[in-house]
Formats: C-alpha cells, structure tokens, sequence
C-alpha cells in the first residue's frame, strides 16, 4: 500500500500500477533484486568512470562528488506531458515578451500590474541592457523549467530557470546508461528519446545568430569559467556534443568589432557565444572591473548586433524569486490567456502582512533567499530545529525583502531502488527548452531529481540528491 498523504506516481491506493507504469511494473516483479541491485552499483561506477561530478562550494572536504543516480526511471504519459508541453511553452513565451518589455517600453509596469521597484531595485535587472534587442529578439535561449506533481493532473512550477540552467548533459548520459542497462525495456515501451537536444542546441543557436555572421554557417562557442566551474562537465560534454569550440576568456579577443577566438591559424571571429558565465563577470569594462573570466569589450559588440550572447545578459530578472508571485499575472498581460500551469503560493516577505503571517507560521513553511539558488540559503520548517528556525526567523526580521516563503508542497513520490526493495521518494523535474526566432523546442523529458533521505523534500544534489533517467511515453 502507498502513503495516502503524497501521490504515488508508480500505485495507486489499491497497490496495482497506474497506466504509464503497468508495462514497468510487470518487468520488474520478474527482475532478481540482487541483480537489479548489482546494476545500480554497475552504474554509479560508469559515472565515476567518465567525470560526471559536481563541485560543492564553501566545503573543504572533497570538493568533487558524485551524483547519485537511480535505476527505476520516472515515466510520464503521453497525455500528462502534452499538458506541460502547452503549460511550458506558454510561459517561455510570456518571459520572452516580458524581457524584451521591461528593457524597452515598460508596459507591465505602466499598467500597474508589477510593483516598478521588483524591477528597479533588483541587482539581476541591468540597466546595461535597455534599449537593446538581442538577435532575432530572443532573450531566453535555453530554459529550465523547475516542475513538481502533487496529484493526477497538478503540476506547479517550482521556479524558472532564465540564466544559465544546468543538468541537461545529465539527462543525457542517465538515458545512455538506461539504454546500455536495459535495452529490452526500450523495445517493450515506446519511450521517446532525448539524444537529438546536442543537434537541437546547435541548430536553435545558429538560428539566433546575429544577420551578418561569417561564412556560409555560424560559429559557435561555448564559454565556460574553467575547470574548477561546478558545471565544468556538462560545459565541455556540450561543446563536444554540438561540434561547437569550449573556450575561456583567455582564448577570446575584441578584433575590428567582433568577438575572435584564438586558433592555429591567428584569429577567428565567432558569430554565437552559449555563455556559462555570470552576468556580473562577462565584461570587466560593463560590469565587474576585477573579472578575469569575461571579454573586456564584449558588451560594445554585442549592443552593435555582432554577436549573439545565449542566454542574453540581463535575463536573470525573470527568474527572481520575488518576481515569481507575479508570474501569473505577467503570462496574462503578454498571452492573454491564464496560465496552464500553476505558481505556488508564495508570500512576499518585503510586504509588513506576509511578514507577519510568515513569522508566525515557519514552522510549516519554506522559505526561500530571493537570488539563491540550489537549496542554499532556504528553511524548510517543518524539518527545521528549534534553534534553525529561531535563526532564520532573525535572518528575515533583518532583511524580509530577501526572502519569499511558500506552503510546504505534498510531492509526488517515485519508487528508487533500494537494498530493501522500492521505497518511494519526493522528486522534482526540469525539462529543458530550446528558443530560437523561429520555433520553441521542448525535449521530451528532461532532469528527474530525486530526494534520497527517507522523507526529506530537498532534491538538490548539492542537498544530497540523486538523479533518474524520465521517460516521456509516446502515443
């Protein structure tokens, strides 16, 4: 039987197999545990194998670790991801407008349906940016949209990830290491691919580049801070999947009004640059004067339209975590239409009334740093001490506009393979979205992290989190 507080995505109440999992289900009730377990241990070495770690800042001891990975995948209908598709393309569609909206006319703030100082008082809006138009008028490139599940047909988005989302080359080698593992399950369920998002990136950026790029097909680079990056893996796996160059700032130079890159052969200039990079360190003689990871001068070409910059500097303002209780409002003014999918509850700690409804209920809510990121900087209250919640509530009677705080979600669970059998377990999912000027490219499937700990509701695998291959199922 399941726990009736959070829905099972694999059981029902009754304890049989819901749709998307019956095939799955008959397979592995004929599976040797031991051997399932054997290959779970089979996979976390091939990991360790090829590089697939993570840096974890602020601690000493071994800095580089290994994602978790789990065997038994997440498999989503065909119907359920027709609704996200729809949902997730509608608001990659309002952030586009809204972007190029408040870098130019502002009409969101003239018709009062944003506060203007969410916008003008927020350290990821750029005034470095207004009035600009990115090639193609595409400032979001590359998202990341942050789903969970609490019922049947209840996604909420967790947040939008505008600048520089990560996880897509895990995606891709969890799926690599599922089909080498189990090549009959691939044949048995029509489960659509994710192999084709390298080709997709390309193609989608070479679409964005600038009119007048060089030769007969844009040049495209990866930048990348270097090898110490937490990212470092999935900069380089990219660059080598697209046939695109992986550079540093030391590689790049300004040369007659365009972004060159060194080669054997002297200089040569590159039309679309896919940044992991910060805004803040892109261009020492726009932002940051001591960066040593940015172009000097590369703000100037970009603004005379010489090079495309994905995702385009100053899209962080989009995916601000006080921006984000206004998400609905901001699909309506640009769609006209409600939004598919639903925000959660979220309230505004800078505002006196959410403030004080928050400090006196933190024990049963999260409660969130308006510019963090990766589960650092939040409190979970009703996994919170006495002493944590004395200290965060503190932290926010200091500096309430720092923090957001949202009701305690009951998420979905999955199955993850354990020594004991299958234990269910809190998940989240971020599929991955392609823009380009002339379409918008979802992935069929996407980042499934996965909460280890027995109860705990923070996936991040700088938290402890695991990962596990999604399957989309065709019709």
């Amino acid at each position: 039987m399941t726990d009736s507080k959070f829905f099972d995505e694999m059981m029902n109440p009754g304890g049989d197999a819901r749709p998307p999992y019956s095939n799955y289900a008959d397979w592995f009730s004929g599976e040797d545990p031991k051997s399932l377990l054997k290959k779970s241990a089979e996979a976390e070495a091939f990991f360790r194998r090829i590089g697939i770690t993570f840096n974890v800042y602020g601690q000493s001891e071994a800095d580089e670790r290994l994602i978790p990975f789990d065997i038994v995948p997440r498999i989503i209908s065909a119907s359920e991801w027709r609704q996200l598709e729809r949902g997730i393309e509608q608001r990659v569609r309002a952030i586009n407008a809204f972007l190029a909206d408040i870098y130019h006319r502002q009409e969101i703030l003239k018709a009062g349906r944003i506060p203007p100082e969410i916008i003008s008082g927020n350290e990821a809006y750029l005034p470095q940016m207004v009035g600009v138009t990115p090639p193609g008028g595409v400032y979001t490139h590359i998202v990341g949209t942050d789903l969970v599940r609490t019922g049947e047909n209840e996604f909420y988005v967790l947040e939008d990830n505008a600048r520089t989302p990560s996880g897509v080359s895990y995606m891709l080698e969890n799926r690599e290491t599922m089909l080498s593992m189990f090549p009959e399950l691939f044949t048995q369920m029509k489960v659509r691919p994710v192999s084709s998002y390298p080709a997709e990136l390309r193609r989608s950026l070479s679409e964005s580049a600038p009119p007048n790029f060089s030769g007969s097909k844009p040049t495209l680079a990866v930048l990348t801070p270097g090898i110490h990056n937490s990212a470092y893996f999935e900069h380089s796996f990219l660059a080598d999947q697209m046939g695109a160059e992986l550079v540093e700032a030391s590689d790049l130079r300004i040369v007659d009004g365009r972004v060159n890159m060194r080669t054997i052969r002297g200089y040569k200039p590159i039309d679309v640059i896919y940044r992991r990079v910060d805004d803040a360190y892109l261009d020492p003689l726009t932002f940051n004067p001591e960066s040593m990871l940015g172009v000097p001068g590369i703000m100037d070409v970009y603004r005379a339209g010489n090079i495309t910059i994905a995702n385009a500097p100053g899209t962080g303002i989009a995916d601000d975590k006080a921006l984000y209780s206004y998400m609905p409002d901001i699909v309506e003014f640009y769609t006209g239409e409600k939004a598919i999918l639903q925000n959660v509850p979220t309230w505004r700690c800078s505002e006196p009334d959410s403030l004080a409804y928050v400090l006196d209920h933190l024990a049963e809510l999260v409660v969130k740093e308006v510019h963090g990121s990766g589960g650092y900087g939040m409190l979970v209250g009703p996994a919170a001490s006495k002493k944590e919640l004395a200290e965060f509530e503190a932290k926010l009677r200091a500096k309430p506009k720092n923090y957001i705080a949202q009701p305690t979600l009951a998420l979905s669970t999955v199955p993850i393979m354990t020594k004991a059998g299958l234990a269910p377990r809190h998940v989240d999912l971020r599929p991955f979205v392609l823009v380009s000027p002339k379409k918008i490219h979802i992935t069929a499937g996407g980042l499934t992290r996965v909460a280890l700990k027995e109860g705990s509701l923070v996936v991040n695998s700088s938290q402890g989190g695991g990962t596990k291959d999604t399957w989309v199922l065709g019709d």
